[in-house]
Protein backbone atom coordinates (compact mmCIF):
# COMPACT_ATOMS: atom_id res chain seq x y z
CA UNK A 1 0.00 0.00 0.00
CA UNK A 2 1.51 3.31 -1.05
CA UNK A 3 1.25 6.50 0.97
CA UNK A 4 -1.02 8.01 -1.64
CA UNK A 5 -3.70 10.06 0.02
CA UNK A 6 -4.37 12.55 -2.75
CA UNK A 7 -7.07 10.37 -4.21
CA UNK A 8 -10.68 11.40 -3.80
CA UNK A 9 -11.67 7.74 -3.46
CA UNK A 10 -14.04 7.92 -0.49
CA UNK A 11 -13.78 4.18 0.08
CA UNK A 12 -10.11 4.47 1.06
CA UNK A 13 -9.66 3.70 4.72
CA UNK A 14 -7.10 4.18 7.46
CA UNK A 15 -6.39 2.23 10.64
CA UNK A 16 -6.54 4.73 13.52
CA UNK A 17 -6.61 4.85 17.29
CA UNK A 18 -7.72 7.67 19.60
CA UNK A 19 -5.22 8.91 22.17
CA UNK A 20 -5.76 11.59 24.84
CA UNK A 21 -3.36 14.54 24.97
CA UNK A 22 -1.80 12.85 28.02
CA UNK A 23 -1.00 9.73 26.01
CA UNK A 24 -3.81 7.43 27.20
CA UNK A 25 -5.11 5.10 24.49
CA UNK A 26 -8.90 5.00 24.16
CA UNK A 27 -10.37 1.72 22.97
CA UNK A 28 -9.12 -0.52 20.15
CA UNK A 29 -7.72 0.51 16.76
CA UNK A 30 -10.51 1.36 14.35
CA UNK A 31 -10.77 1.34 10.56
CA UNK A 32 -11.96 4.79 9.37
CA UNK A 33 -12.78 6.15 5.90
CA UNK A 34 -10.51 9.05 4.84
CA UNK A 35 -13.52 11.32 4.33
CA UNK A 36 -14.43 11.00 8.05
CA UNK A 37 -15.35 14.50 9.29
CA UNK A 38 -14.66 16.20 12.63
CA UNK A 39 -18.32 15.75 13.59
CA UNK A 40 -18.14 12.01 12.83
CA UNK A 41 -14.87 11.68 14.74
CA UNK A 42 -16.52 13.38 17.75
CA UNK A 43 -19.44 10.92 17.64
CA UNK A 44 -17.03 7.95 17.49
CA UNK A 45 -14.80 9.33 20.25
CA UNK A 46 -17.77 10.02 22.55
CA UNK A 47 -18.99 6.47 21.96
CA UNK A 48 -15.56 4.93 22.70
CA UNK A 49 -15.22 7.01 25.88
CA UNK A 50 -18.84 6.15 26.81
CA UNK A 51 -19.74 9.81 27.35
CA UNK A 52 -23.43 10.19 28.14
CA UNK A 53 -23.44 13.83 26.96
CA UNK A 54 -21.91 14.74 23.62
CA UNK A 55 -18.62 16.42 24.60
CA UNK A 56 -16.96 18.71 22.02
CA UNK A 57 -13.45 17.70 20.92
CA UNK A 58 -10.57 18.93 18.83
CA UNK A 59 -8.57 16.28 16.91
CA UNK A 60 -4.94 16.31 15.78
CA UNK A 61 -2.67 14.13 13.66
CA UNK A 62 1.05 14.92 14.14
CA UNK A 63 0.10 18.24 15.80
CA UNK A 64 -1.98 19.23 12.74
CA UNK A 65 -5.59 19.95 13.68
CA UNK A 66 -8.29 18.11 11.73
CA UNK A 67 -10.55 20.95 10.61
CA UNK A 68 -12.62 19.34 7.85
CA UNK A 69 -11.82 15.65 7.39
CA UNK A 70 -8.99 13.13 7.82
CA UNK A 71 -7.92 13.27 4.19
CA UNK A 72 -7.31 17.04 4.17
CA UNK A 73 -5.18 16.84 7.31
CA UNK A 74 -3.15 13.84 6.14
CA UNK A 75 -2.04 15.87 3.11
CA UNK A 76 -0.17 18.14 5.57
CA UNK A 77 1.58 15.34 7.46
CA UNK A 78 4.40 12.96 6.64
CA UNK A 79 3.12 9.72 8.12
CA UNK A 80 3.19 6.12 7.07
CA UNK A 81 -0.44 5.12 6.50
CA UNK A 82 0.46 1.42 6.52
CA UNK A 83 0.66 1.38 10.32
CA UNK A 84 -1.80 2.66 12.92
CA UNK A 85 -2.34 6.44 12.80
CA UNK A 86 -2.75 8.16 16.18
CA UNK A 87 -5.54 10.72 16.42
CA UNK A 88 -5.01 12.87 19.51
CA UNK A 89 -8.24 14.20 21.02
CA UNK A 90 -8.61 17.29 23.24
CA UNK A 91 -11.68 17.97 25.37
CA UNK A 92 -13.17 21.41 24.68
CA UNK A 93 -15.24 23.52 27.07
CA UNK A 94 -18.88 22.42 26.95
CA UNK A 95 -20.26 25.93 27.07
CA UNK A 96 -19.20 28.59 24.59
CA UNK A 97 -18.49 32.19 25.58
CA UNK A 98 -19.81 34.75 23.12
CA UNK A 99 -17.48 37.60 22.16
CA UNK A 100 -18.06 40.90 23.96
CA UNK A 101 -18.80 43.50 21.31
CA UNK A 102 -20.01 46.69 23.01
CA UNK A 103 -19.66 48.83 26.09
CA UNK A 104 -22.89 48.54 28.09
CA UNK A 105 -21.86 50.80 30.98
CA UNK A 106 -19.36 53.53 31.70
CA UNK A 107 -19.11 53.81 35.48
CA UNK A 108 -17.39 56.91 36.89
CA UNK A 109 -16.84 57.38 40.62
CA UNK A 110 -13.15 56.98 41.33
CA UNK A 111 -11.22 60.23 41.74
CA UNK A 112 -7.90 58.76 40.57
CA UNK A 113 -6.68 56.02 38.24
CA UNK A 114 -8.30 52.58 38.52
CA UNK A 115 -5.42 50.19 39.24
CA UNK A 116 -7.23 46.87 39.73
CA UNK A 117 -10.59 45.39 38.74
CA UNK A 118 -11.92 41.95 39.64
CA UNK A 119 -15.14 39.94 39.39
CA UNK A 120 -15.87 37.66 42.33
CA UNK A 121 -15.44 33.90 41.71
CA UNK A 122 -19.22 33.38 41.58
CA UNK A 123 -19.59 36.27 39.10
CA UNK A 124 -22.08 38.14 41.30
CA UNK A 125 -19.84 40.96 42.56
CA UNK A 126 -17.41 43.41 41.00
CA UNK A 127 -14.71 45.33 42.87
CA UNK A 128 -12.10 47.91 41.96
CA UNK A 129 -9.12 49.50 43.69
CA UNK A 130 -7.86 52.98 42.90
CA UNK A 131 -5.23 55.62 43.49
CA UNK A 132 -7.95 57.63 45.29
CA UNK A 133 -7.41 55.34 48.36
CA UNK A 134 -10.84 53.66 48.03
CA UNK A 135 -12.13 50.22 47.13
CA UNK A 136 -15.46 50.25 45.32
CA UNK A 137 -18.08 47.56 44.86
CA UNK A 138 -20.35 47.88 41.81
CA UNK A 139 -23.83 46.51 41.13
CA UNK A 140 -23.40 44.36 38.02
CA UNK A 141 -27.13 44.17 37.27
CA UNK A 142 -27.89 47.89 37.40
CA UNK A 143 -24.32 48.76 36.32
CA UNK A 144 -23.99 51.42 38.97
CA UNK A 145 -21.89 52.14 42.12
CA UNK A 146 -22.86 50.08 45.17
CA UNK A 147 -20.39 50.86 47.99
CA UNK A 148 -17.41 53.15 48.39
CA UNK A 149 -15.08 51.61 50.98
CA UNK A 150 -12.86 54.06 52.81
CA UNK A 151 -10.13 52.98 55.18
CA UNK A 152 -6.85 53.14 53.28
CA UNK A 153 -4.77 56.31 53.48
CA UNK A 154 -2.81 55.74 50.29
CA UNK A 155 -3.16 54.22 46.81
CA UNK A 156 -4.91 50.82 46.76
CA UNK A 157 -2.48 48.73 44.72
CA UNK A 158 -4.06 45.26 44.72
CA UNK A 159 -7.27 43.41 45.59
CA UNK A 160 -8.11 39.69 45.88
CA UNK A 161 -11.37 37.76 46.33
CA UNK A 162 -11.71 34.83 48.72
CA UNK A 163 -12.50 31.69 46.67
CA UNK A 164 -16.02 31.50 48.18
CA UNK A 165 -16.70 35.17 47.20
CA UNK A 166 -17.47 36.04 50.84
CA UNK A 167 -14.63 38.56 51.34
CA UNK A 168 -12.33 40.87 49.46
CA UNK A 169 -8.89 41.95 50.68
CA UNK A 170 -7.11 45.09 49.55
CA UNK A 171 -3.52 46.25 50.03
CA UNK A 172 -2.19 49.81 49.81
CA UNK A 173 0.97 51.83 49.37
CA UNK A 174 1.26 52.35 53.14
CA UNK A 175 1.61 48.59 53.67
CA UNK A 176 -1.85 48.15 55.21
CA UNK A 177 -4.38 45.44 54.35
CA UNK A 178 -8.16 45.67 54.85
CA UNK A 179 -10.79 42.92 54.61
CA UNK A 180 -14.20 43.96 53.17
CA UNK A 181 -17.67 42.42 53.16
CA UNK A 182 -19.07 42.69 49.58
CA UNK A 183 -22.66 42.40 50.84
CA UNK A 184 -22.44 45.52 53.02
CA UNK A 185 -19.31 47.32 51.87
CA UNK A 186 -18.17 47.38 55.54
CA UNK A 187 -14.70 46.63 56.85
CA UNK A 188 -14.39 43.24 58.57
CA UNK A 189 -12.25 43.42 61.70
CA UNK A 190 -9.28 45.71 62.14
CA UNK A 191 -6.80 47.01 59.58
CA UNK A 192 -3.88 44.58 59.21
CA UNK A 193 -0.55 46.32 59.58
CA UNK A 194 2.84 44.66 59.73
CA UNK A 195 4.46 45.27 56.38
CA UNK A 196 6.91 48.18 56.36
CA UNK A 197 6.41 49.10 52.70
CA UNK A 198 3.69 48.85 50.12
CA UNK A 199 1.70 45.71 49.35
CA UNK A 200 2.44 44.32 45.88
CA UNK A 201 0.33 41.14 45.73
CA UNK A 202 -2.36 39.18 47.60
CA UNK A 203 -3.39 35.51 47.25
CA UNK A 204 -5.88 33.29 49.14
CA UNK A 205 -5.45 29.72 50.31
CA UNK A 206 -7.25 27.47 47.78
CA UNK A 207 -10.82 26.38 48.54
CA UNK A 208 -10.07 22.65 48.25
CA UNK A 209 -7.47 22.98 51.02
CA UNK A 210 -9.75 24.95 53.35
CA UNK A 211 -13.39 25.73 52.46
CA UNK A 212 -13.60 28.15 55.41
CA UNK A 213 -11.49 30.58 53.33
CA UNK A 214 -9.67 32.07 56.32
CA UNK A 215 -6.05 32.38 55.26
CA UNK A 216 -4.44 34.60 52.66
CA UNK A 217 -0.88 35.67 51.87
CA UNK A 218 0.51 39.12 51.16
CA UNK A 219 3.75 40.22 49.50
CA UNK A 220 5.47 43.53 49.96
CA UNK A 221 8.21 45.81 48.76
CA UNK A 222 9.77 45.22 52.21
CA UNK A 223 10.92 41.75 50.88
CA UNK A 224 8.62 39.80 53.25
CA UNK A 225 5.63 37.52 52.68
CA UNK A 226 3.02 37.28 55.44
CA UNK A 227 0.17 34.82 55.96
CA UNK A 228 -2.91 36.27 57.69
CA UNK A 229 -5.97 34.83 59.41
CA UNK A 230 -8.89 36.87 58.06
CA UNK A 231 -11.15 35.92 61.00
CA UNK A 232 -8.74 36.67 63.83
CA UNK A 233 -7.25 39.58 61.81
CA UNK A 234 -3.70 38.68 62.72
CA UNK A 235 -0.48 37.55 61.05
CA UNK A 236 0.13 33.83 61.59
CA UNK A 237 3.42 33.53 59.71
CA UNK A 238 6.13 35.79 58.26
CA UNK A 239 8.26 34.34 55.47
CA UNK A 240 11.59 36.05 54.81
CA UNK A 241 14.25 35.15 52.27
CA UNK A 242 14.04 37.47 49.27
CA UNK A 243 16.73 40.15 49.04
CA UNK A 244 14.59 42.73 47.22
CA UNK A 245 10.92 43.65 46.70
CA UNK A 246 8.53 40.70 46.24
CA UNK A 247 6.55 41.55 43.09
CA UNK A 248 3.97 38.74 43.04
CA UNK A 249 2.79 35.69 44.99
CA UNK A 250 0.62 32.71 44.12
CA UNK A 251 -0.79 30.29 46.68
CA UNK A 252 -0.82 27.05 44.72
CA UNK A 253 -3.06 24.03 45.09
CA UNK A 254 -0.39 21.64 46.38
CA UNK A 255 0.38 23.45 49.63
CA UNK A 256 3.10 25.63 48.12
CA UNK A 257 3.43 29.41 47.84
CA UNK A 258 5.34 30.80 44.85
CA UNK A 259 6.93 34.26 44.99
CA UNK A 260 8.63 36.44 42.35
CA UNK A 261 11.07 39.16 43.25
CA UNK A 262 13.20 42.01 42.01
CA UNK A 263 16.16 39.93 43.28
CA UNK A 264 15.75 38.00 39.96
CA UNK A 265 14.58 34.78 41.63
CA UNK A 266 11.35 32.86 42.08
CA UNK A 267 11.07 31.04 45.40
CA UNK A 268 8.91 28.07 46.34
CA UNK A 269 7.77 27.94 50.00
CA UNK A 270 5.84 25.38 52.03
CA UNK A 271 2.64 27.19 53.04
CA UNK A 272 2.21 25.30 56.33
CA UNK A 273 5.45 26.49 57.95
CA UNK A 274 7.16 28.88 55.50
CA UNK A 275 10.11 26.55 54.85
CA UNK A 276 11.95 27.35 51.59
CA UNK A 277 11.67 24.34 49.24
CA UNK A 278 13.69 25.65 46.31
CA UNK A 279 14.89 28.79 44.55
CA UNK A 280 14.27 29.05 40.80
CA UNK A 281 17.06 30.99 39.10
CA UNK A 282 17.70 32.00 35.50
CA UNK A 283 16.23 35.46 34.97
CA UNK A 284 18.71 38.28 34.36
CA UNK A 285 16.50 41.07 35.72
CA UNK A 286 13.46 41.71 37.92
CA UNK A 287 10.77 39.02 37.83
CA UNK A 288 7.48 40.90 37.36
CA UNK A 289 4.77 38.34 37.05
CA UNK A 290 3.78 34.72 37.73
CA UNK A 291 1.00 32.44 36.54
CA UNK A 292 -0.06 28.88 37.39
CA UNK A 293 -1.79 26.45 35.03
CA UNK A 294 -4.26 25.96 37.93
CA UNK A 295 -5.02 29.71 38.40
CA UNK A 296 -8.53 29.57 36.93
CA UNK A 297 -9.55 26.44 38.87
CA UNK A 298 -8.16 27.90 42.11
CA UNK A 299 -9.90 31.21 41.45
CA UNK A 300 -13.40 29.81 41.04
CA UNK A 301 -13.25 27.48 44.07
CA UNK A 302 -16.41 25.38 44.11
CA UNK A 303 -18.34 27.63 41.73
CA UNK A 304 -19.44 25.85 38.55
CA UNK A 305 -19.97 28.30 35.66
CA UNK A 306 -21.50 25.55 33.49
CA UNK A 307 -24.38 24.95 35.90
CA UNK A 308 -24.37 28.57 37.11
CA UNK A 309 -24.64 27.43 40.69
CA UNK A 310 -22.51 26.75 43.70
CA UNK A 311 -22.17 23.00 44.08
CA UNK A 312 -23.32 21.96 47.52
CA UNK A 313 -23.47 25.53 48.83
CA UNK A 314 -24.61 24.38 52.25
CA UNK A 315 -22.39 21.33 52.33
CA UNK A 316 -18.77 22.44 52.60
CA UNK A 317 -17.46 18.88 52.48
CA UNK A 318 -19.18 18.21 49.16
CA UNK A 319 -18.14 21.51 47.62
CA UNK A 320 -14.57 21.00 48.85
CA UNK A 321 -14.51 17.55 47.23
CA UNK A 322 -15.87 19.03 43.99
CA UNK A 323 -13.13 21.71 44.00
CA UNK A 324 -10.45 19.11 44.77
CA UNK A 325 -11.52 16.80 41.92
CA UNK A 326 -11.49 19.71 39.50
CA UNK A 327 -8.04 20.77 40.70
CA UNK A 328 -6.75 17.22 40.24
CA UNK A 329 -8.20 17.14 36.72
CA UNK A 330 -5.91 20.02 35.74
CA UNK A 331 -2.86 19.26 37.88
CA UNK A 332 -2.50 15.47 37.82
CA UNK A 333 -1.60 14.93 34.15
CA UNK A 334 1.48 17.23 34.17
CA UNK A 335 1.65 18.76 37.66
CA UNK A 336 1.15 22.33 38.78
CA UNK A 337 3.13 24.33 36.23
CA UNK A 338 4.45 27.84 36.83
CA UNK A 339 5.53 30.51 34.39
CA UNK A 340 7.53 33.64 35.25
CA UNK A 341 7.90 36.83 33.20
CA UNK A 342 10.71 39.33 33.59
CA UNK A 343 12.25 42.70 32.75
CA UNK A 344 14.88 40.66 30.86
CA UNK A 345 12.27 40.17 28.05
CA UNK A 346 12.01 36.40 28.69
CA UNK A 347 9.70 33.90 30.34
CA UNK A 348 10.57 30.63 32.04
CA UNK A 349 8.29 27.60 32.31
CA UNK A 350 8.82 25.57 35.52
CA UNK A 351 7.69 22.37 37.19
CA UNK A 352 8.28 23.99 40.59
CA UNK A 353 7.18 21.19 42.92
CA UNK A 354 9.78 18.84 41.42
CA UNK A 355 12.70 20.68 39.86
CA UNK A 356 14.62 23.92 40.11
CA UNK A 357 15.69 23.72 36.46
CA UNK A 358 13.28 25.35 33.97
CA UNK A 359 11.40 23.21 31.47
CA UNK A 360 11.75 25.91 28.82
CA UNK A 361 13.03 29.44 28.27
CA UNK A 362 10.60 31.47 26.17
CA UNK A 363 12.25 34.19 24.10
CA UNK A 364 11.02 36.60 21.44
CA UNK A 365 9.72 39.67 23.25
CA UNK A 366 11.67 42.87 22.55
CA UNK A 367 10.84 44.58 25.83
CA UNK A 368 9.85 43.68 29.40
CA UNK A 369 7.13 41.12 30.03
CA UNK A 370 4.38 42.71 32.11
CA UNK A 371 1.69 40.04 32.42
CA UNK A 372 1.38 36.33 31.81
CA UNK A 373 -1.68 34.07 32.01
CA UNK A 374 -2.53 30.41 31.40
CA UNK A 375 -5.79 29.74 29.59
CA UNK A 376 -8.44 28.15 31.88
CA UNK A 377 -7.96 24.78 30.16
CA UNK A 378 -4.21 25.02 30.80
CA UNK A 379 -3.24 24.60 27.14
CA UNK A 380 -2.21 28.11 26.09
CA UNK A 381 0.11 30.62 27.69
CA UNK A 382 -0.25 34.33 26.84
CA UNK A 383 2.40 36.94 27.60
CA UNK A 384 1.85 40.72 27.35
CA UNK A 385 4.79 43.01 26.83
CA UNK A 386 5.83 46.64 26.60
CA UNK A 387 6.87 45.78 23.00
CA UNK A 388 3.15 46.27 22.07
CA UNK A 389 2.62 42.57 21.36
CA UNK A 390 1.05 39.53 22.98
CA UNK A 391 2.64 36.17 22.35
CA UNK A 392 0.94 32.79 22.61
CA UNK A 393 2.87 29.67 23.67
CA UNK A 394 2.09 25.99 24.10
CA UNK A 395 1.62 25.72 27.86
CA UNK A 396 3.00 22.18 28.10
CA UNK A 397 6.21 22.63 26.12
CA UNK A 398 6.74 26.40 25.97
CA UNK A 399 6.80 26.17 22.16
CA UNK A 400 6.00 29.48 20.43
CA UNK A 401 2.60 29.58 18.66
CA UNK A 402 1.59 33.10 17.52
CA UNK A 403 2.26 36.80 17.97
CA UNK A 404 -0.87 38.94 18.33
CA UNK A 405 -0.23 42.42 16.94
CA UNK A 406 -2.62 45.35 16.92
CA UNK A 407 -1.86 47.49 19.95
CA UNK A 408 0.25 50.58 19.25
CA UNK A 409 1.54 51.00 22.82
CA UNK A 410 2.57 48.78 25.74
CA UNK A 411 0.18 45.91 26.61
CA UNK A 412 -0.46 45.88 30.36
CA UNK A 413 -2.78 42.95 30.99
CA UNK A 414 -4.68 40.08 29.37
CA UNK A 415 -7.69 38.02 30.50
CA UNK A 416 -9.04 34.76 29.01
CA UNK A 417 -12.68 33.80 28.56
CA UNK A 418 -13.76 30.80 30.66
CA UNK A 419 -13.88 28.52 27.60
CA UNK A 420 -10.30 29.45 26.56
CA UNK A 421 -11.43 30.41 23.04
CA UNK A 422 -11.16 34.21 23.44
CA UNK A 423 -8.94 36.74 25.19
CA UNK A 424 -9.04 40.48 25.93
CA UNK A 425 -6.06 42.77 26.36
CA UNK A 426 -5.73 46.25 27.87
CA UNK A 427 -3.09 48.67 26.68
CA UNK A 428 -1.40 52.01 27.16
CA UNK A 429 -2.98 52.95 23.78
CA UNK A 430 -6.37 53.34 25.60
CA UNK A 431 -8.03 50.45 23.76
CA UNK A 432 -9.15 46.96 24.69
CA UNK A 433 -8.82 44.34 22.01
CA UNK A 434 -10.65 41.02 21.74
CA UNK A 435 -8.67 38.16 20.19
CA UNK A 436 -9.90 34.87 18.74
CA UNK A 437 -7.43 32.24 19.92
CA UNK A 438 -8.64 29.63 17.45
CA UNK A 439 -7.69 31.81 14.48
CA UNK A 440 -4.92 33.77 16.25
CA UNK A 441 -6.44 36.99 14.94
CA UNK A 442 -8.01 40.20 16.24
CA UNK A 443 -11.78 39.71 16.59
CA UNK A 444 -12.83 43.25 17.49
CA UNK A 445 -11.41 46.57 18.67
CA UNK A 446 -13.08 48.02 21.79
CA UNK A 447 -12.25 51.71 22.05
CA UNK A 448 -13.89 53.96 24.64
CA UNK A 449 -11.37 54.68 27.39
CA UNK A 450 -9.87 58.17 27.32
CA UNK A 451 -6.46 57.05 28.59
CA UNK A 452 -4.28 54.04 29.41
CA UNK A 453 -6.08 50.80 30.36
CA UNK A 454 -4.31 49.26 33.38
CA UNK A 455 -6.64 46.40 34.30
CA UNK A 456 -9.05 43.95 32.61
CA UNK A 457 -11.00 40.98 33.91
CA UNK A 458 -13.43 38.48 32.34
CA UNK A 459 -16.23 37.20 34.58
CA UNK A 460 -16.16 33.47 35.37
CA UNK A 461 -19.58 32.95 33.74
CA UNK A 462 -18.17 34.42 30.51
CA UNK A 463 -20.85 37.10 30.16
CA UNK A 464 -18.97 40.31 30.96
CA UNK A 465 -15.59 41.99 30.71
CA UNK A 466 -14.57 44.91 32.92
CA UNK A 467 -11.77 47.38 32.29
CA UNK A 468 -10.30 50.29 34.20
CA UNK A 469 -7.40 52.68 33.93
CA UNK A 470 -5.99 56.17 34.00
CA UNK A 471 -9.27 57.87 32.99
CA UNK A 472 -10.75 56.85 36.43
CA UNK A 473 -13.72 55.13 34.76
CA UNK A 474 -14.78 51.47 34.81
CA UNK A 475 -16.29 50.12 31.64
CA UNK A 476 -18.41 46.98 31.32
CA UNK A 477 -18.43 45.13 28.00
CA UNK A 478 -20.98 42.53 26.87
CA UNK A 479 -22.08 40.80 23.70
Amino acid sequence: MENNIETEDTTKRLLCRFISENGEIAGESIDLPLNCTVHQLALICNAILQQTDQVPFKFFVNENEITSNLQETLKLTQINTEGVTDIVYQHQAVFKVRPVTRCTASMPGHAEAVISVSFSPDGKHLASGSGDTTVRFWDIDTQSPLYTCQGHKNWVLCIAWAPDSSKLVSGCKNGNIIIWDPETGKQLGKTLSGHKQWITSLSWEPYHQNPDCRLFASASKDTDIKIWDSVLCQCVLTIAGHMKSVTMIKWGGQGLIYSASQDRTVKVWRASDGILCRTLEGHGHWVNTLALNTDYILRIGAFDPVKDSNKGTNDKKKSQEFALQRFKGVSEPIGERLVSGSDDFTLFLWDPSKDKKPLARLTGHQQLVNDVKFSPDGRILASASFDKSIKLWDAKTGKFMHTLRGHVQAVYMVAFSADSRLMVSGSSDSTIKLWNLQTGKLEIDLPGHADEVYAVDWSTDGLKVVSGGKDKVLRLWQN
